[in-house]
């Protein structure tokens, strides 16, 4: 046998296995026609029809393997008390390859299986042959492709209330023998506690047929077809045949019609289940039938026309109308140009077509009215019946047709805009955004949305930013029938920050540049530079600052306004320095009377990337340093260092003029 991962490589170069990509037409084997399962019984298969071969994604294998229905029969059912599912796949052909897989396929088509990797409950794809299903001492979920992977998967927990999907695909194409699939071991429950029962029949137009609807799902092919399985209590009419349309097309159904031997004249009569021909009463899908004698009234109404009902609730601006008819009517008697109906109110407004929700036998309860265009602003409205340009209004199952004048009203709300205007009240600290809403149209529902997570439920509001920049808001209007959405974005762009770009020092003759950093709409600036010049322009001239004799500093000010009035101030300290000659010194005396306490390089305002390294007579390094304001006290390792010379190297690179400087010397410690 070979595996599925073989399989992968010959479909990616364009083979194919016969019957893998057949339209599968069986019963059964489609996920919409899955076999009804009962947990009590095995389920026996005894050949397997070629087809399939739809990919089915499996979460967690990324091999590369194709992993498709192939050959494939469905199972589905129903969890009825919540636990571990535990089955067992045995093959008629122990050599045969069974694979699984199960999915929860609750509120969600089936065909979803296909697509959907949020349906995925547990597989098992394993090449190895022979039995395959769930075990409870497996370790794995999933087991993937390959001869490497075990025939067992651990079993699934199941939820009570949620449906299943169980896929059985048979890998093993030279060999279609059938197997065994039985359910047990697990601890949840999917066999319905409900037993079977008539629920309801109504007698259909004339009383020649009965519309009988069960308590649940049956058997189709334990529906006796000659009727036999039903008698009635009356003489004026027999049992002559019964059937479910869904039959065709389905394993199980809970509606079924009963056909009598001529009409029933007007009254309440008793239909009673019994034995029919085949043995049985109508069986469900655990094989328990509905009690014999088990009976279920229906009544027989005089023929008469169906009226029209009522309209289901309008919604914002429509431009299809749904009426509800008490009965079915005849799908091919309403004309599709709409000429059946005429509306009337204020708007005008006109039909341009019609058309039912029709069934497989061209009936519908609804009738789809279209208008020339939607119904946009308030108004009371009148739908009436007239004879269409097919020559009658409309007509039911029976062949009623209703009146011509029968009349529904309803109303419309006004379409609503929820466009909004918006004022800002500027400010220096903060900012506040005035939001306003015209209202009309019967508007009585605001919600306000703003980017700070904050909301509100009034007409009007107002956020207040102390924090400027983007501002979003949004607002959704309602008039209980219609609503609508608007938003904008604000952008609060009117923050004042003063800054600028200075030295941290100033060297003897040097020409000291200021450079505005400032942020916001700048109306004015002010520099007072501490040297007793002052400039108002945005970019003042470069200053000059005289060689102190000793270090001295200068506070450099700007002050800025804006538009509106607001000012903001930055202040920077300018240090002159007597000197920017970089020298070491030859000696120094570690001795804490803060004088001549530390070696380090002097003036070193202007060296860029320094590195100091101070060395003893045995060229051992005793300090490094790449801060030029990091100083040698004369200690290594914690201890004092005896006088003596000691030798240093001094690296960097002069601010100005971008040369690299490398210097050497000695210097002498003493105490």
């Amino acid at each position: 046998m070979t595996g599925k991962l073989v399989l992968s490589f010959l479909v990616s170069i364009g083979l194919s296995f016969t019957g893998f990509t057949q339209n599968c037409s069986t019963l059964g084997q489609t996920p919409g026609t899955a076999f009804p399962v009962c947990g009590t019984a095995d389920f026996k298969q005894q050949t397997v029809s070629a087809c399939g071969g739809r990919l089915i994604p499996v979460p967690g294998c990324n091999d590369g393997a194709q992993y498709s229905d192939i050959n494939p029969y469905w199972y589905k059912f129903t969890c009825f008390a919540s636990g571990t599912l535990g089955f067992t796949i045995t093959p008629l052909t122990s050599s045969d390859d069974y694979d699984w897989q199960l999915f929860d396929i609750t509120g969600r088509s089936p065909e979803d299986v296909y697509t959907n990797t949020a349906l995925y409950i547990t597989s098992n794809w394993s090449a190895v042959p022979g039995t395959t299903g769930t075990s409870s001492t497996a370790a794995a979920t999933t087991n993937c492709s390959g001869f490497s992977y075990p025939n067992k998967s651990k079993m699934p927990q199941l939820i009570a209330g949620h449906q299943y999907l169980l896929l059985v695909s048979h890998f093993t194409t030279t060999n279609q023998s059938g197997y065994t699939l039985s359910f047990g071991g697990g601890t949840a429950n999917i066999t319905d506690p409900k037993l079977p029962a008539l629920d309801s029949a109504i007698a259909y137009c004339d009383g020649s047929k009965v519309i009988v609807t069960l308590n649940k799902k049956m058997r189709c092919n334990t529906i006796a077809s000659d009727g036999s399985d039903f008698r009635l209590t009356t003489p004026l009419a027999k049992v002559t045949g019964a059937a479910s349309a869904i039959c065709s097309r389905a394993f199980d159904m809970d509606t079924l019609t009963v056909m009598l031997s001529n009409p029933l004249p007007p009254g309440t009569y008793s239909l009673v289940i019994q034995k029919g021909t085949d043995k049985n009463t109508i069986l469900d899908n655990c094989d328990r039938g509905i009690p014999e004698n088990d009976s279920i009234n229906f009544t027989v109404v005089p023929v008469a026309p169906t009226p029209m009902d009522s309209i289901t609730l309008v919604g914002c601006s429509p431009s299809i109308l749904k009426l509800v008819f008490q009965k079915p009517m005849r799908c091919n008697s309403i004309a599709s140009d709409g000429s059946d109906f005429i509306i009337s109110g204020n708007p005008g407004i006109s039909v341009s077509g019609a058309y039912g929700s029709c069934s497989s036998d061209n009936l519908s309860s609804i009738i789809y009215i279209k208008l020339n265009q939607p119904i946009v602003q308030k108004g009371n409205f009148i739908i009436t019946l007239r004879q269409g340009s097919d020559g009658n209004t409309v007509i039911d199952e029976c062949g009623e047709e209703t009146p011509a004048g029968a009349q529904v009203s309803f109303t419309t709300a006004d379409t609503v805009s929820a466009a909004f205007k918006y004022n800002v009240l500027w400010g220096c600290v903060a900012d506040t955004i005035q939001y306003s809403h015209p209202g009309g149209n019967s508007v009585n529902s605001w919600k306000w949305y703003f980017d700070n997570n904050d909301s509100s439920n009034t007409r009007n509001t107002e956020k207040t930013y102390n924090v400027f920049g983007q501002k979003n808001a949004s607002l959704i209007v309602s008039n209980e029938v219609c609503s609508d959405t608007a938003s904008v974005t604000v952008m609060l762009d009117n923050e004042l920050l003063a800054a600028f770009d200075a030295p941290e020092f100033v060297c003897p003759n040097d020409t000291t540049l200021f450079k505005d950093a400032s942020i916001g709409k700048i109306k004015s600036w002010d520099w007072d530079f501490g040297n007793g010049a002052r400039s108002f322009s945005q970019i003042p001239a470069p200053q000059q600052y005289p060689a102190p004799i000793t270090d001295r500093e200068y506070t450099v000010r700007l002050f800025i306004t804006d538009s509106i009035g607001c000012s903001s101030q930055r202040i920077h300290t300018l240090k002159a320095v007597s000197s920017c000659y970089i020298d070491i010194p030859s000696a120094f005396t570690p001795n804490g009377d803060n004088l001549n306490d530390y070696l380090y390089p002097l003036n070193a305002y202007k060296a860029e990337d320094l590195v100091f390294r101070v060395y003893n007579l045995y060229g051992q390094k005793v300090f490094e340093t790449r801060d030029r304001f990091s100083k040698w006290d004369g200690t290594f390792n914690g201890k004092m260092q005896q006088s003596g010379t000691f030798v240093w190297t001094l690296h960097y690179i002069h601010k100005d003029s971008r040369r690299v400087i490398n210097m050497k010397g000695t210097t002498t410690l003493l105490r």
